[in-house]
């Protein structure tokens, strides 16, 4: 029976690295998904036959069908599922639309859970779900709410995952960094070059995260920096932690 793993989000920084990291192991396929299809295709120019391209977008329910469609066709045992995709703009609730909104929370939120549930029956012992997180799941964060809030959601819902999985060998994984320097990490905010503490590269946090799944664990921190910002958060009142990030990130708000 064919093994894959599936890779949300695969075109662009932390899904790409799990993308080359997994290209090594003994899997048949890796189903890259991301709504670019050109850039899939030289997913699979870069990567390998393994690389099959899955064009869908996941903020519709389209694309989550297309997925399903494979996996009724194809039947295969699912190694790996890693829900990657994700939306994030810092700015006020004013500056979101209700599209935008909409569109934030169905993949950050809805996607991973439809997909979670879908893969589900097709995994096996040793199989391993991975969601995509965030240290901004741990505390809320004013300016980027929306992104928070859905992390926060992603968090908790690996986390619960993983105990209703005890006794099938499947686990759930939150996996929850701090900054990440990838294309995708915006450098320069209302023209200030942005400063970002404990910033780490996309390849330390996957192969952090691909040993915590394999030992079980239901989150994945990867660096000593977001795991003092753990303790901090848990220690501290969320109305001063809240002070602090505004502290930091307010220079960049001023037009």
């Amino acid at each position: 029976m064919k093994r894959i793993a599936i890779i949300t989000g695969a075109t662009g920084g932390i899904g790409r690295e799990f993308l080359k990291q997994l290209v090594n192991e003994e899997l048949d396929e890796i189903w890259a998904v991301a709504r670019n299809l050109q850039k899939l295709n030289e997913l699979r120019e870069d990567y390998g036959e393994k690389v099959m391209p899955v064009a869908a977008d996941l903020s519709a329910l389209e694309g989550i069908e297309e997925i399903k469609r494979l996996l009724e066709n194809q039947k295969p045992v699912v190694q790996y599922l890693i829900n990657n995709a994700g939306l994030a703009r810092m700015g006020s609730y004013r500056d979101f639309s209700l599209e935008e909104i909409s569109r934030t929370v169905d993949v950050n939120c809805k996607a991973p859970v439809l997909l979670c549930s879908l893969c589900i029956p097709y995994m096996r012992s040793g199989s391993r779900i991975l969601n995509i997180s965030s240290a901004s799941a741990f505390q809320p964060n004013p300016y980027i709410n929306l992104y928070a809030a859905s992390k926060a959601f992603e968090r908790s819902y690996s986390r619960a995952l993983n105990v209703e999985l005890q006794g099938t060998g499947i686990t759930a994984t939150a996996v929850c960094p701090s900054w990440v320097d990838t294309e995708l990490l915006s450098k320069e905010v209302n023209g200030k070059k942005v400063r970002f503490p404990g910033i780490v590269t996309a390849d330390k946090v996957v192969t952090r995260a691909l040993k915590d799944a394999a030992a079980g664990r239901d989150m994945s921190v990867c660096s000593l920096y977001v795991k003092c910002q753990h303790v901090n958060v848990k220690l501290l009142p969320q109305r001063l932690v809240m002070k602090i990030w505004m502290r930091g990130i307010r220079k960049y708000l001023e037009e």
